[in-house]
C-alpha cells in the first residue's frame, strides 16, 4: 500500500496527463462517455444498491444522524436521478472553446477570449454517493480530470459509481485516469490532496462545517467552497399567505440535511399582525422544533431560542424563528447571521423584493420560492459540484461552465508593434 504522498503523486501525475488529453477531446466523445456511464449506472443498479447497503450498515455502526443517513441512502428513485443528471449534463452545450468575447484592435489584431479547462480538480466530500457521479460528469464535460475523495461512510457506493464512470470513459476512448478516486478511507489522503499544488488546480469540498473549515484552513491549493448553508426565509408584510405557508414548509422539511434547507424564518411584524403565527404553527404541526422568542413563544410546542440558534446550520427538523421590523430588519439580521448562501423573500411587492436583492450579497437570492431550489440541477446545470459563496471565480451552483477559466487567442497578419 502506498503512503499518502506516494499515492497522491501517482494519482496526480496520471490525472495531469489525462487532463492534457481532455483539454482537446471532442464534445462528441465527452457526450458519448457520459451517455455510456448513464447506461452503466442503470445496468449496474443492483450492484450499486448492494454496495450502498454495506455503507448504510457502516453508517449505522458509526451512529450517523438521521439526516446524514438520508444523505448516504440510495434507492431506485435516487439512482434514476443520477442517471437523469448524467444524461442532462451530456446534453448540455460543451463549454470548452466557447467564445466569451471577440474584438478587433486598430493594430490589426483579432482577439478572442475563449473558455478553457481548469486542469485537475480535487473533490472532497462526505456521505452523499451521488456526488461521485455529479462531480465526475461535470469535470469531464468541462474538460477537467478529477481526483475524488469520498467520505469513509460512502466508500463502497462511490466505488461502484466510479466503475460506471470508467465504463463511460472506455466507451469513448478517453483516458481512464480522467476520473480517479483515492482508494483509501485514511484521512491522511485528504491532507496530501490539500498540499498537492503540483498536481491539483482547485479543490472543491462538499460536506459539513468541519470538513469545509479544515479544507479552507489547510489547503495550499485554491478552494471553491461554502462553509455553511445558513439559509433564511423572510415573510414580508405583502406576502401571499397561501404561497408563504407552502414555501416555508417546503424550504424546511422537504430534505433537512441539504445545504439549501431553510435554517431561519424571519417574519415581518406587519405580517404577524395580519396573520398571526400561522407559519410557526404549520412548522410545529409538521414536527419541526421551532426555536423562537417573544410573542412567537406563545405557539404551543415552540422552544425558547438561544442567541446561538440564529446563525446555526441545524441540518435537522429544527428552525430558528424571529419577528423583524420590515425588509430592512430582515436584511440587517441576514447580514449579521447569514453565510451568503441562499435567502428567499416572500412578497407580492416587487419593489420590496428588489430592495432585498440589491442590499444582500448572498450567492443566491429568491422571491416566492423555496430555498431547496439552491441546486445546480434545478438551475438547469444538470447537476452541480457544489455551491460556492466566495467572491472569486465561481459563485452559487458550480456547474460545467463554472469549472472553466479562459485564455486569449490572438491573430495577426505579420502584425508588429510600433
Amino acid at each position: 500500500m502506498d503512503d499518502g504522498l506516494t499515492m497522491m503523486d501517482r494519482l496526480g501525475s496520471a490525472a495531469r496527463a489525462a487532463a492534457a488529453e481532455l483539454a482537446f477531446a471532442s464534445p462528441a466523445a465527452k457526450t458519448r462517455a457520459l451517455e455510456a456511464a448513464a447506461d452503466a449506472v442503470l445496468a449496474g443498479q443492483a450492484a450499486i444498491l448492494e454496495a450502498n447497503a454495506r455503507d448504510l450498515a457502516f453508517g449505522r455502526e458509526k451512529g450517523l444522524s438521521p439526516s446524514m443517513m438520508d444523505r448516504l441512502t440510495l434507492d431506485d428513485a435516487r439512482i434514476a436521478g443520477i442517471v437523469a443528471g448524467l444524461r442532462a449534463i451530456a446534453a448540455q452545450p460543451d463549454p470548452v472553446g466557447a467564445v466569451i468575447a471577440e474584438w478587433d484592435m486598430p493594430s490589426g489584431l483579432n482577439i478572442r477570449r475563449v473558455r478553457t479547462p481548469l486542469g485537475v480538480i480535487g473533490v472532497i466530500y462526505e456521505s452523499r454517493p451521488n456526488v461521485t457521479a455529479d462531480a465526475a460528469a461535470l469535470c469531464l464535460k468541462s474538460g477537467n480530470a478529477v481526483i475524488l475523495r469520498g467520505g469513509s461512510e460512502s466508500y463502497h457506493s462511490s466505488m461502484a459509481l466510479l466503475q460506471c464512470m470508467v465504463v463511460g470513459l472506455k466507451a469513448a476512448d478517453l483516458p481512464e485516469a480522467a476520473i480517479q478516486m483515492v482508494p483509501t478511507r485514511d484521512r491522511a489522503a485528504v491532507t496530501e490532496m490539500l498540499r498537492a499544488v503540483e498536481h491539483i488546480d482547485v479543490i472543491v469540498p462538499r460536506g459539513g462545517k468541519g470538513l469545509v473549515g479544515l479544507v479552507q484552513a489547510e489547503a495550499r491549493v485554491p478552494v471553491f467552497a461554502h462553509l455553511e448553508g445558513i439559509c433564511h426565509v423572510y415573510a414580508d408584510a405583502d406576502a401571499d399567505l397561501d404561497k408563504a405557508r407552502r414555501v416555508v414548509l417546503n424550504a424546511k422539511t422537504r430534505r433537512t440535511g441539504i445545504c439549501g434547507a431553510a435554517e431561519t424564518l424571519l417574519i415581518d411584524r406587519a405580517f404577524f399582525a395580519r396573520h398571526g403565527a400561522i407559519l410557526v404553527e404549520d412548522l410545529v404541526k409538521a414536527g419541526v422544533e421551532v426555536r423562537t422568542e417573544g410573542e412567537l413563544l406563545d405557539v404551543p410546542g415552540t422552544v425558547q431560542a438561544t442567541p446561538d440558534d440564529f446563525g446555526r446550520e441545524f441540518l435537522d427538523m429544527i428552525i430558528a424563528a424571529r419577528l423583524v421590523d420590515g425588509v430592512d430588519g430582515a436584511i440587517a439580521h441576514i447580514r449579521r447571521h447569514g453565510s451568503q448562501h441562499t435567502e428567499s423573500i416572500l412578497t407580492e411587492n416587487d419593489a420590496t423584493a428588489q430592495r432585498f436583492f440589491d442590499r444582500l450579497d448572498s450567492a443566491i437570492l429568491m422571491q416566492n420560492a423555496s430555498t431547496q431550489f439552491a441546486d445546480g440541477g434545478e438551475f438547469g446545470m444538470g447537476a452541480e459540484i457544489g455551491i460556492a459563496t466566495g467572491k472569486l471565480h465561481a459563485r452559487g451552483p458550480v456547474g460545467a461552465e463554472q469549472l472553466t477559466s479562459f485564455k486569449y487567442l490572438v491573430k495577426g497578419d505579420g502584425t508588429v508593434r510600433g
